[in-house]
């Protein structure tokens, strides 16, 4: 493999908040540091272009998973 522009950083996500990434090239690895082994009846989110969030991303029709393409809206999402 080989690794384009690694540059070793790190950021940290307090758990319980929101997060979300673009990948801008034709290829990325991304990997997720966790506190606990996945529980799929906790997980939860948001949809991504949720006009009240209104985050301006760099592109217009992303490669979306099924799961992120049923995300609810912030106003109607699951925030226990």
């Amino acid at each position: 493999m080989q690794w384009l522009n690694f540059n070793k950083k790190m950021l940290y996500i307090p758990t319980g908040f929101a997060h979300g990434f673009c990948v801008l090239s034709e290829v990325v690895d991304f990997t997720y540091k966790v506190s606990a082994e996945y529980a799929p009846d906790l997980d939860r989110g948001i949809a991504w272009n949720d006009p009240k969030i209104a985050i301006s991303w760099p592109v217009e029709s992303p490669l979306l998973s099924d799961k992120d393409l049923r995300l609810p809206a912030l106003a109607e999402a699951d925030l226990d």
